[in-house]
């Protein structure tokens, strides 16, 4: 049996994040459309089952189970340096950054979601994507946008979903993993953001979605969804130029 840890070059107590972004760097390396080399289609096909069983919490369990039948070793130790503690003493916006992404990390998402909507209310010129590289920013965003989801908070999910995707446009870097960005991202403005959220931040929602080129039958929803919106506010002449404007493009 392979150490399926060893497949995806992670440690044997990484957390879902970090199984998330090894597994989509494996495939961007040894995909044979990407990367050419039909060689190594057995070390694909490795990533792919690695990925199956780790990042599913009951598969995982039963392979730790039966893999590691020796004693694990202590990875703690005695740490001479806390950065958990030292990050969370310091109010500075890139510590407050690092933070969210390493609670993120180490299977404290309800602590990286809560520091993050409390910088976000708070801190009006914070943005993740100054302090990180454009390629961790996309992944432990993306990762970040999931778990907001899972609480509910769709408008935070869609500020961080737009920068990625607009990061995308400029610079592949998910590639084959795009469509699966995009469709999260539609099934939050398509189911998660009328009468979900209040009518201001839908419309600032969907002018956002506006945007991001998700085509012409997407743009006629977003467009008929702020006509609806505009018109609960009162401001029915609004709402009769984005009804026009969505008939256009149907």
């Amino acid at each position: 049996m392979k150490d399926f840890y060893q497949v995806l070059g992670v440690r044997q107590n990484a957390s879902l994040a970090e199984i998330k972004k090894a597994y989509r760097e494996k495939v961007k390396l040894l995909h044979p459309d990407i990367s050419g080399d039909v060689s190594r289609v057995d070390e694909f096909n490795d990533v792919i089952k690695a990925y199956r069983v780790l990042s599913d919490i009951r598969q995982r369990s039963i392979f730790d189970e039966s893999f590691f039948n020796r004693v694990r070793r202590d990875n703690s130790g005695t740490e001479s340096f806390n950065y958990y503690k030292w990050l969370s003493e310091r109010q500075d916006n890139e510590s407050r950054a690092k933070l969210i992404f390493y609670t993120l990390m180490h299977q404290m998402e309800d602590e990286a979601v809560a520091e993050f909507k409390r910088m976000q209310m708070t801190h009006a010129d914070f943005s993740l994507k100054d302090y990180f590289t454009r390629e961790d920013f996309m992944d432990y965003g993306y990762i970040l946008a999931e778990e907001l989801v899972i609480r509910g908070e769709y408008y935070d999910a869609i500020i961080l979903l737009e920068q990625i995707i607009k990061m995308e446009y400029s610079y592949s870097y998910f590639y084959i993993f795009f469509p699966e960005v995009i469709a999260f991202t539609l099934n939050i403005l398509k189911k998660n953001i009328d009468c979900v959220i209040s009518d201001e931040l839908a419309l600032d929602v969907y002018e956002r979605a506006l945007d991001l080129n998700l085509g012409r039958t997407n743009d006629a929803f977003f467009l008929r969804k702020m006509s609806e919106e505009y018109a609960r506010l009162g401001d029915r002449a609004t709402a009769e130029i984005c009804l026009r404007e969505a008939e256009k493009l149907s």
